[in-house]
């Protein structure tokens, strides 16, 4: 599973500003970080993963460079999108979605059974 490791340690900084609950774990392909239990944002070799609240999800999928998430041979991960690096050059670029996939985290599901 390769990932870049560049863009954690840019992730893994935004986080720490905010949490010290987290907790990464490679699954997706890449390195997932898991805040509080729950999949928060998780990074890969070219893109993005984050879980945003159901109404920046909607309006989330209108930007450039995002795609929603989708298994292989399954449905739509509803709430779950892709954001290309190309979008996450800058700092305030990639705080941004990091922010919002935090923001939701405290009222987003638990992940485990």
């Amino acid at each position: 599973m390769a990932y870049d490791e560049k863009m954690a340690d840019r992730v893994r900084e935004i986080i720490a500003e905010r949490t010290n609950s987290v907790v990464e774990k490679r699954m997706f392909g890449g390195l997932c970080f898991m805040v509080e239990d729950k999949i928060c944002v998780a990074v890969k070799s070219d893109k993005m993963l984050a879980r945003l609240a159901p109404d920046v999800y909607e309006d989330a999928l209108e930007k450039h460079g995002v795609t929603m998430m989708a298994k292989k041979s399954g449905p739509v991960m509803k709430g779950y999108i892709y954001i290309d690096y190309d979008q996450l050059t800058t700092h305030k670029q990639l705080a941004q979605w990091v922010n919002l996939a935090l923001d939701f985290n405290p009222l987003a599901k638990s992940s485990k059974k």
